[in-house]
């Protein structure tokens, strides 16, 4: 190959390379709605939080990369769950994250399509929240 066309051939690919970067389609980014029940100054809750977001890093979910985390804090405040709930459900996420019973309940009540994971609920079966208790897949 002589030296001119060998130059050509490098100044294409390097011309093009910039292109062919910018064709390259985005990571989907899965977002995930939190609401905690309680205030954010709560250490129990923080620690929950911090749990939750080091297993979702163990299973390749990180934060800024491929997942966005929208969080709510309830502080115990009835009116302040139920609009962090509708908030959280306006923002159409792939899945909600829930601790306490009243935060599940506000969520319930707002949403039957987007899935709901909850924790901490003492009786899921009553107020609707389960059909049962037996695993379905």
């Amino acid at each position: 190959m002589r030296r001119r066309e060998f130059i050509t051939l490098i100044s294409g690919a390097a011309a093009a390379w910039p292109l062919g970067a910018r064709a390259q389609q985005p990571v989907a980014s899965a977002l995930i709605g939190v609401l905690l029940g309680v205030a954010d100054s709560d250490p129990v809750e923080q620690a929950l939080l911090a749990a939750f977001r080091a297993a979702l890093g163990k299973l390749g979910w990180t934060e800024g990369g491929n997942l966005r985390v929208e969080l709510r804090w309830g502080a115990s405040n009835a009116d302040r769950i139920k609009a962090a709930a509708k908030e959280l459900v306006e923002l159409k996420p792939d899945a909600i994250f829930v601790h306490s019973t009243p935060a599940t309940s506000a969520l319930a009540h707002e949403t039957r399509t987007i899935p709901i994971v909850f924790v901490n609920v003492s009786d899921p079966i009553s107020p609707g929240f389960a059909a049962s208790l037996a695993h379905q897949q």
